[in-house]
C-alpha cells in the first residue's frame, strides 16, 4: 500500500510546495482560494501520456485508474505499479505576498468533499474566532488553539459530508 505527501516550506520570500500524489496545498491570498500544488490523478493530460508513453495504461473504472488498480499516477510505496507510478514529487515555488493569510495541507479525504474556497472560508472564521469546535488548552496561547481548531473544523465537516478517505489536514497561520 501506498500514501501520498505534501510538503510546504514556509520562508520569508517564498513558499516552496513538494506533492507527491493527491494531497493537496491551498493558501488563502487575499481572501482567495490559491492552489499551491496539482494533484496526480491518471487522467491529467501531462501524466496520462506518461504513463501510456511507459507502456502504461489508464482505465476508467470507477475514476480513472493506473493499469485499473490506483486513482493517483505518483504515490510513495506503491512499488508493484512501477514504472507508472512514481514517487518523484512535483515542487512548485511560489512568491510571499503582503495578502499571504494562511495555508492549508490536506490529504484528498477532505479535498473530495470540500472545495478550495469552502476550507479556506471555514479557516478564515476558526482563526478570527466564529467558529470554535472544542474549548481552548491551558498550554496554548490562542494564535496556536485557533489554528488547531481550524484544522479539527475541517477534519469534521469533512466527516459529516460523508468522506470516504482518510483525513489529514495542517493549517499554518502566515500572520502568525
Amino acid at each position: 500500500m501506498g500514501s501520498t505527501a505534501i510538503v510546504a516550506v514556509v520562508g520569508d520570500e517564498e513558499i516552496v510546495v513538494a506533492n507527491c500524489g493527491d494531497s493537496k496545498a491551498v493558501l488563502s491570498r487575499g481572501g482567495a482560494a490559491v492552489p499551491l500544488s496539482s494533484d496526480h490523478k491518471p487522467d491529467r493530460p501531462d501524466e496520462f501520456e506518461r504513463i501510456e508513453r511507459l507502456g502504461g495504461t489508464v482505465v476508467n473504472w470507477n475514476g480513472h485508474r493506473v493499469l485499473g488498480v490506483l486513482a493517483t499516477s505518483r504515490s510513495i510505496g506503491d512499488r508493484q505499479l512501477n514504472p507508472y507510478v512514481i514517487a518523484k514529487p512535483e515542487v512548485t515555488v511560489n512568491k510571499r505576498e503582503a495578502g499571504d493569510e494562511f495555508i492549508i495541507l490536506a490529504s484528498d479525504g477532505l479535498w473530495d468533499v470540500i472545495s478550495n474556497d469552502l476550507a479556506c472560508h471555514v479557516v478564515r472564521k476558526c482563526l478570527d474566532g466564529r467558529i470554535i469546535f472544542r474549548k481552548r488548552s491551558q498550554q496554548m496561547n490562542d494564535n496556536q488553539y485557533r489554528t488547531m481548531n481550524a484544522a479539527t473544523v475541517l477534519t469534521e465537516l469533512a466527516m459529516a459530508r460523508g468522506s470516504k478517505d482518510n483525513i489529514s489536514v495542517i493549517v499554518v497561520n502566515l500572520k502568525d
